[in-house]
């Protein structure tokens, strides 16, 4: 009885504090989930002589090579609910990836999302190699700097009523692209730090895992569903039309089940579950608006992501920012990680589409800018693995928060210019 009542007081203080956080943080414009990291840093952090709020609310996050039975039975429930939250939001990514508009994105989108994968993971990968020399964190900060975040770029777009350009269609469609590249970089990943070395032999067998789960999903996407939705559809008006009541399946239900599931199958075939899970969501995007699972889905998402970003400032310990070293690599690869994809997606743009001009370019290469939660998700995998030490785990998680705060105001004034004042953006236009 007492654990469960300070559960459930540990847990309505935390999701209130990242509610405040993320209302603060989106009244300056910016995403929510910057203020709810925040707030994860300030509870982890605030210390008074041997008193802190973590013991206040009874949080204690288990050592490296611990298990969390050995930690806090209430850490192990936020956690659990952390898991859950980054497969649901990794889920509603996924039913906004439409497989057409992802298999007819054009060249341009295509080369912009390729060298915006190549360029950042070569970056990232070599600083680390040059200044810590351990390949399983090289690999895992080249994973996080290839990183985009689709939901934040449409975000950004969405609120400046951009959707119909020709550079928002070339973002959204390379974002889903990177989106997909990413996830096969992060199996590749995860499965050589899994295993302790790089072998070629592996990376080849997770290579063609990760890739055949991508096609099978996308061929059953284009050809299996549509028959599935038909087949079903046919059902209904065969009712309607015989004077019965069409029987109604609980879509959102169907949705979760079949989430969950492949997001285990994913992990048991040695992939990362949001793999799985974001692959999940493509199989529900084509009639996604239809069923409104989009905004079912977002309650659940809500509640369940805030404990995701919270543990993700729970993990960063200030006083490792006080290390000379780590704040020269941080600046290092905030700077990398915005010059790489600026270079790597404008040019790969340009070269896919000769008739984009150099507005157009720089508007795709800072609109694939932002890192947001993707970023730091392959971060919270590595250190949860072992794979990724605290201090550069500290460093992936600024840089994908700051990335994530100085894209939109950059690429708000870019659109403006290029667009007038036809795109200006009023209070009640925000999402």
């Amino acid at each position: 009885m007492e654990f469960v009542l300070q559960l459930l007081l540990t847990m309505a203080v935390l999701f209130v504090a990242s509610r405040i956080g993320s209302i603060v943080v989106s009244r300056f414009g910016l995403p929510g989930l910057i203020g709810e990291i925040v707030m994860g840093i300030v509870i982890a952090n605030i210390t008074i002589g041997d008193w802190s709020l973590f013991s206040f609310l009874d949080i204690t996050i288990p050592g490296p090579g611990q298990e969390f039975s050995e930690g806090s039975h209430v850490y192990t429930v936020i956690r659990v609910f952390a898991e859950l939250g980054v497969i649901f939001l990794l889920f509603t990514v996924g039913l906004e990836t439409n497989v057409k508009d992802l298999l007819g994105s054009g060249k341009a989108a295509l080369l912009a999302a390729v060298l915006g994968v190549v360029l950042p993971f070569i970056a990232g990968l070599a600083i680390i190699m040059a200044s810590d020399g351990e390949m399983s964190h090289a690999l895992f900060m080249g994973a996080a700097m290839v990183a985009t975040s689709v939901g934040i770029t449409a975000r950004i777009i969405k609120d400046m009523k951009l959707m119909d350009t020709r550079e928002a269609r070339i973002i959204i469609a390379a974002a889903v692209i990177d989106d997909v590249l990413g996830m096969i970089v992060l199996a590749i990943v995860k499965g050589v730090a899994d295993s302790g070395e790089v072998s070629i032999v592996d990376i080849a067998s997770i290579t063609l895992q990760a890739v055949a789960f991508v096609i099978a999903v996308i061929l059953v996407c284009k050809y299996l569903i549509p028959r599935i939705y038909a087949f079903f559809q046919k059902r209904h008006d065969a009712a309607v039309n015989a004077g019965k009541v069409p029987h109604s399946s609980n879509k959102l239900v169907l949705a979760i089940i079949v989430c969950l599931l492949m997001a285990a199958f994913a992990e048991y075939i040695g992939l990362a579950a949001i793999i799985g899970s974001f692959l999940a969501g493509m199989l529900f995007a084509e009639h996604a608006w239809e069923w409104d699972l989009e905004r079912k889905m977002e309650s659940i998402t809500t509640f369940f992501i805030s404990f995701f970003f919270l543990n993700v400032g729970f993990q960063v310990d200030i006083s490792t920012l006080t290390d000379g070293y780590i704040i020269v690599l941080t600046l290092i690869i905030i700077v990398v990680a915005l010059v790489t994809k600026f270079i790597g997606c404008g040019f790969g743009a340009k070269m896919g589409d000769k008739s984009l001009d150099k507005a157009g370019r720089n508007i795709i290469g800072v609109g694939m800018m932002p890192r947001g939660e993707v970023g730091i998700i392959v971060a919270s995998i590595g250190l949860s693995s072992g794979a990724m030490s605290p201090d550069l785990y500290a460093v992936v998680v600024l840089m994908s928060v700051m990335t994530t705060i100085i894209a939109p105001p950059i690429l708000s004034k870019l659109f403006r210019k290029k667009y007038k004042e036809e795109y200006v953006i009023l209070g009640e236009d925000r999402i």
